[in-house]
Formats: C-alpha cells, sequence, structure tokens
C-alpha cells in the first residue's frame, strides 16, 4: 500500500480538475526564469498573455485599444485593504469592465468581459501548483492554484490526513499567512479551499475557519457517499467549469455593516464577504428556474439540477413544484430550517432573476415589522450583487407609486399594507407580469384566501355587527393580479397544508434541521433539565 503524502494528494486534485477539462500547468514551468515564461516576474500573479488572448476573444466588438484599457483597469487596483481590492476586482468580473471609445465620430461606451459567463467553454482553465510568489522580498509558494483566463480565481492549500501535525485548521492559518504576505494573490480571488485529502471545505477571502463548508455533492442530484472523499466532491460539484462561473457571479455578497463608537461618534463601515453554501446555491437555482416556469419564460437561464435525493419534496411526502404547469404564476415555497442563511439565499435568489427576467420588479412581503426591518437590512447591505438599492416601502400610498413604474425596484412591505379600508375587495395596484412577490414564513395562515366572519366594530370599539374577511393572500392577488409568487420558510410544514401550495405552489427544495447540524450550518442546542431547591 503506497504512503498517503501531501504530493499524493495535490496530485489527485490535479488528475481531478484534468478530467474537469483543466489543463495542468507545472508553474515553475511557466516562471520568468523558465525557458516558457508566462510571467514577467514572480511579483506577477496574472497570466496576462492568457488574459489579453481570453479578452479579444469574448470581446470581439470592442476595439484593441478599449480592451487594453479595460486591463489597466485591472492593474490600477491598488487599495492598501485587501478586501476592498478584491471587491473592485469582483465588481469588474461579474459586471464587465467599463470602457469607451470613438467610433464613426461619436464617443461610446460599452462593457469589456473578462470572462464568458454564457459559455463556459470558451475560457481558458487552468491548474498550476506550486507557484512561487514573492512580495515585498517574502517568498511564497502555495500549494494548488485554479486560473480562468489567467485570472487567479481559486487558492488550494492542502495538507496531509495522516501526519497529525498537518491538519484541516493549519491549511486554513496557512492561507491567512499567505493573505499578510502575498495579498497581491488574493485580489482577484473568487474563494478558497482547504483539505487534508479527504475532508476539504470552501469558503470566501474573509471568511472564519468555521464558515469554512463542505459541498455535498457532485452532480448536484445525489448527497455524495461517505466513502468518496470530500475533495473529489467538492471538485466535481463546486469546481466544474459552469459551477465556478455561477457561483462567483450570482453567488456571493459583499455584506456591509455600520459601526459607531460610543466615544467618539466616529462611523466606520465593515465588509464582509459571503459565499453561498451548497444548499444555497441548488436551491436558489431551483427557485429561480421555477420562477422562470411560473412567468412563461425561457430567456437563456441554463435549465438547473433536479432536487437532490435528500432535499427532493417527496421525500418529506410534500408535492413537488416540478409538476407544476407553465405560466400558472406559482414559483413554489423553499424551506429552509431557521438558522441555515434563508435570508441570504433570498437574497441571492434575488440577484440571480433580476438578471433571468430582465429587470422585475421584487417585492418582499413580510408579517411583522422587526421581521421587515431585519430582512431589509439584509438586503440593503447586499447591493452590489442586486445592482439597485432596496426601498422600504412607509404606506399604501407609496406602495402603489412604486409599483407603477414599468420594471425594476426591489420593494418590501408587510402584508397588512394590503388590508383593504372597507370591503373585501382591494384595488388593482398593478396589472404588470413582471412583477415578482417574494413572501418570507410563506406557511402562516394569514397567507391564505379562506373567509372568516369577524365582528365589525365601531370607531368607539362596539361591535354593530359582522363581517367577512379574507387571508391576505386573495387581497395580494387582487393588487397584483398577474405577479408570479414565491414563498421561503424556516418552519417545519405539515404535509396535510393545502393553504400554503394554493397561494404559491407545491414546494422547490427543502432543508431540514437534520440536515442542518450535520452540516455545521446551525448548532444544537442541549437543554438539561434541573429540579431547584426551594427552601420555604
Amino acid at each position: 500500500m503506497s504512503k498517503i503524502t501531501e504530493n499524493a494528494i495535490e496530485t489527485f486534485c490535479i488528475e481531478l480538475l484534468e478530467k474537469q477539462g483543466y489543463e495542468y500547468i507545472y508553474a515553475p514551468d511557466i516562471a520568468p526564469d523558465s525557458d516558457n515564461p508566462q510571467r514577467s516576474s514572480f511579483e506577477e500573479v496574472i497570466l496576462s498573455a492568457r488574459l489579453s488572448d481570453a479578452v479579444a476573444r469574448i470581446n470581439p466588438g470592442i476595439p484593441y485599444d478599449a480592451q487594453l484599457e479595460a486591463l489597466k483597469e485591472i492593474s490600477r487596483i491598488h487599495s492598501p485593504e485587501l478586501l476592498t481590492n478584491n471587491e473592485t476586482f469582483h465588481r469588474m468580473f461579474t459586471e464587465g469592465v467599463k470602457v469607451s471609445y470613438q467610433k464613426e465620430g461619436s464617443q461610446r461606451g460599452d462593457l469589456v468581459w473578462l470572462v464568458d459567463f454564457k459559455n463556459p467553454e470558451n475560457n481558458d482553465f487552468v491548474v498550476a501548483n506550486q507557484l512561487t510568489v514573492i512580495e515585498n522580498g517574502v517568498n511564497k509558494r502555495p500549494d494548488v492554484v485554479l486560473f480562468v483566463n489567467g485570472l487567479p480565481l481559486v487558492v488550494m492549500e492542502l495538507k496531509n490526513a495522516v501526519d497529525e501535525n498537518a491538519t484541516i485548521k493549519s491549511a486554513y492559518q496557512q492561507l491567512q499567512t499567505y493573505k499578510q504576505v502575498i495579498p497581491s494573490l488574493f485580489t482577484c480571488n473568487g474563494l478558497m479551499i482547504i483539505s487534508d485529502g479527504l475532508e476539504a471545505k470552501a469558503g470566501s477571502l474573509s471568511a472564519g475557519l468555521s464558515r469554512f463548508m463542505a459541498w455535498k455533492t457532485a452532480d448536484g442530484k445525489e448527497e455524495a457517499s461517505h466513502l468518496v472523499s470530500q475533495l473529489e466532491t467538492l471538485i466535481k460539484g463546486m469546481l466544474n467549469k459552469a459551477t465556478l462561473l455561477d457561483l462567483i457571479r450570482h453567488f456571493v455578497v459583499f455584506e456591509k455593516s455600520k459601526t459607531e463608537d460610543p466615544k467618539t461618534g466616529v462611523v466606520t463601515i465593515e465588509t464582509v464577504k459571503k459565499l453561498a453554501a451548497y444548499h444555497q446555491y441548488y436551491a436558489v437555482n431551483r427557485a429561480v428556474e421555477s420562477t422562470l416556469r411560473a412567468t412563461g419564460h425561457r430567456r437563456g437561464e441554463p435549465k438547473c439540477s433536479p432536487a437532490m435525493v435528500m432535499e427532493d419534496p417527496a421525500n418529506y411526502g410534500l408535492p413537488a413544484v416540478k409538476n407544476q404547469p407553465k405560466g400558472d404564476r406559482k414559483g413554489g415555497v423553499v424551506w429552509h430550517t431557521q438558522g441555515s442563511g434563508k435570508s441570504l439565499s433570498m437574497v441571492f435568489y434575488t440577484g440571480k432573476i433580476v438578471l433571468a427576467l430582465d429587470n422585475p420588479t421584487i417585492l418582499v412581503i413580510t408579517d411583522r415589522n422587526d421581521l421587515d426591518d431585519q430582512l431589509f437590512d439584509t438586503f440593503a447591505a447586499s447591493t452590489q450583487l442586486l445592482r439597485q438599492e432596496p426601498k422600504q416601502v412607509e404606506s399604501r400610498e407609496q406602495l402603489k407609486e412604486l409599483l407603477q413604474v414599468a420594471s425594476g425596484g426591489v420593494i418590501f412591505s408587510t402584508i397588512q399594507k394590503f388590508q383593504p379600508e372597507e370591503g373585501n375587495v382591494f384595488d388593482t395596484l398593478s396589472e404588470r407580469e413582471n412583477i415578482v412577490v417574494i413572501a418570507d414564513e410563506a406557511h402562516r395562515t394569514q397567507y391564505g384566501f379562506k373567509a372568516k366572519t369577524i365582528d365589525d366594530k365601531d370607531a368607539q370599539g362596539n361591535v354593530v355587527g359582522k363581517k367577512v374577511v379574507y387571508g391576505f393572500a386573495k387581497y395580494m392577488r387582487d393588487a397584483l393580479p398577474n405577479a408570479t409568487y414565491l414563498g421561503f420558510t424556516g418552519t417545519p410544514i405539515e404535509s396535510t397544508d393545502t393553504n400554503t401550495p394554493a397561494v404559491f405552489g407545491n414546494y422547490i427544495d427543502v432543508y431540514d434541521i437534520a440536515q442542518a447540524v450535520e452540516d455545521g450550518a446551525t448548532v444544537r442546542i442541549y437543554y438539561e433539565s434541573r429540579l431547584a431547591k426551594v427552601n420555604l
């Protein structure tokens, strides 16, 4: 039996990536002092020739000088803060680099794309090992670096599982050292990976060790066997070309939060980079696909994978959204247990559906003011992904005004604003079809259609008779008859529940408490009963 070494794990990793279509390069073979240099110096971390070739291939209609200007914009990213540099690059990578040029006597503005998101195979994927980087006289050599069009998007640190001193924690600590002494390597970073050959986890540039998560499926259909190493599953499931680009483009947020020093009054803004976990990634893609089905649109977005076995609603005795007809305006329900990142999943969904549906209006509904504030703050902290500032509605009049806009906008409102002042019919606010209503905690009874009889009271609170009222879902349908409705909930749903599917459709994805605890997405709460002595 051959001995497991770090080199063996590195070779195993490279071979798996080659099977995914990556070109393998032994980094010393392209070093500045090699016979075939692809770097001008050991300080250079971008494979410039590959990047310029890719930019020319992806942007054939952009003049050469404008392409060069876009490449210069990348080289001008020089903030003292690594995360600021990374955020600046991420915007260029996901939104294109803005350029202007003269054409036919007039000045034109355009975008130069660094990567072809529509056709992953039109990009240049390279896996390189033993890449030497020198910065400020410090020499470091990360184990494995993945380049896309010459840009170092993924850094992998590998340890030997057999060596008790070389743990996955030490791999994480090694990456932290790299960030401090060779930060230029991480300006373009999309994600980082740590592994000991068996266990493997991925995380963002700012993530603590506890936020590095395993990727549990290789194909998005079935959870990987425990007999298969996590590293193999992660490489096949997360680092395949299409998933990697989709993940970096649609499933990364730079979340902003403000803190004020109580003594000085100085306000500081803290940025945290967050990366979706596997359950968020697949659930959001299925929710986007279901929304496209419900609206009747198919606009270039690839069809997502079917639900994983563990997350298939049928596994819980629940009807699945896949059986619903096209154009029924019922997007479905995502049930992800509390604490598993449901709010962030809603942000990822909104960011992606805005592009997939060509700038629709998104109306986010909650049933309590405190929930409205919490969810709004989460969205407001992630404006780069949303590409717009969300707005919080204060009145019905403001709601009606915002919905009269032809397209665009992320609007927050409590469901109580859909209560008619009198009668049982709420005024129509908009008949547009490009409106998507997202309801938080969609299982609650107030979202229903059912009528009930209650006391009718006068201004003094005296009962003067009876009146019939309906669930708020009925009033929302009155107000927005052509909107598409999607629900998120973190609460276990009864299989006998007919109200939630009647409003939103069947279930898209299920991620229960048992899965969340196993994955480390939520933590266990231990309860120990005690008898207290009471001396009377």
